[in-house]
């Protein structure tokens, strides 16, 4: 209905159009092209009034064939013309109403390279974008499902034997009950995390950022880890490291997440090594541990969300497998890029920041 509606609008627009041609051509012969015709005939003496008559009924005549015929090819040309323009708008329409009920998988065909079929291939790509957080929002919601329903499981099994009297309520059940918990409110936190990196785009506050004793402080959370698996830090910068632009809470968590990473995987009594580097484009940052259970399989799938690359790891051991998520998302938000590759055994996490020009 709404395609005829504007097939007959543009029609119509066409016909006045032609119309207002006519009229105007019309009016010429009648006020201009008769006078002339009179004032020759008169120059010769001849009477004019016959022959005024028939010279103004042809032209008439012929303006008026003349009109149909074009109304007739105007009416042809225009149904044929915005038949296929409209055809692909009306396909939009019927995808865009698909989308709406959730069918996220509809397309657009594409059967031009003209304005409309640009338009429909910028139409698939945001329906393509919308499949992918749709996507996403369920495999987020089944991973966060799966990851509550192990610690709640475990509590609720704890709490149903002390109400039983099949445990009795010592101090390593509380304990027990204690530590799932814990693992509980940690996992809780770390997809509000997740959820602030996605946010943080367009709401960084950049400063000045010296970056020495940034990491100095984040080292020191992680010494007592650090000290009970005997890892060694090994860390590799220039003599001097300038200051650059950055926002400090979500470097600091770029930073954090990455040494945690390192130091829960890493082998007991081997190294970790910080690689940083910063010129007038970027700064570089490149964290090592040993990874000997991870595959280069593995490799595209670290920094989505609740992945673990090395499946001997628990649950409660390994964390909930977001803190590299949120690192992405973290340096995406930056304008820089994260990479992970494996040599020789050797993990390599590979951070690039944009350097913007700091503040004198």
């Amino acid at each position: 209905m709404v395609k005829r509606y504007l097939i007959v609008k543009l029609l119509t627009v066409n016909l006045l159009v032609a119309g207002f041609a006519m009229a105007v051509v019309w009016l010429s012969i009648d006020t201009l092209a008769a006078g002339y015709f009179v004032t020759l005939m008169e120059k010769y003496h001849i009477s004019p009034e016959p022959a005024h008559a028939m010279f103004v009924g042809s032209v008439h005549r012929y303006l008026v064939w003349s009109f149909a015929g074009a109304m007739a090819l105007a009416i042809v040309l225009s149904y044929v013309i915005n038949r296929r323009i409209l055809t692909p708008l009306t396909r939009m329409g019927i995808v865009s109403r698909k989308i709406a009920a959730g069918e996220f998988s509809a397309r657009v065909p594409v059967t031009t390279a003209d304005e409309v079929g640009q338009l429909a291939r910028a139409f698939n790509r945001m329906a393509e974008n919308l499949e992918k957080i749709e996507q996403l929002r369920r495999t987020l919601m089944i991973d966060v499902a799966h990851e509550l329903r192990t610690p709640l499981t475990n509590i609720r099994g704890y709490l149903e034997a002390l109400n039983d009297g099949v445990l009795p309520p010592a101090p390593q059940t509380l304990s027990l009950l204690q530590d799932e918990s814990l693992r509980l409110a940690q996992l809780v936190e770390d997809v509000l995390e997740l959820a602030r990196a996605d946010a943080a785009g367009g709401k960084l506050q950049y400063r000045d950022v010296v970056l020495e004793p940034l990491l100095d402080a984040i080292l020191a959370t992680f010494a007592p880890a650090i000290e009970k698996k005997g890892l060694s830090i090994q860390i590799k910068t220039p003599s001097e490291l300038p200051p650059f632009r950055a926002d400090p809470e979500r470097l600091t968590r770029i930073l954090r997440n990455l040494l945690d990473n390192a130091v829960q995987y890493a082998p007991s009594q081997t190294e970790v090594k910080i690689r940083i580097n910063i010129d007038q484009q970027a700064v570089y940052m490149d964290v090592c541990n040993p990874a000997p259970d991870l595959s280069p399989l593995d490799l595209p799938y670290l920094f989505e969300r609740f992945y673990r690359g090395e499946k001997s790891r628990s649950r409660h051991h390994g964390g909930a497998g977001i803190g590299l998520a949120i690192v992405k998302e973290l340096v995406t938000a930056h304008g820089g890029t994260v990479a992970a590759r494996l040599e020789d055994g050797l993990l390599h996490m590979a951070i690039t920041l944009p350097n913007p020009t700091p503040r004198q």
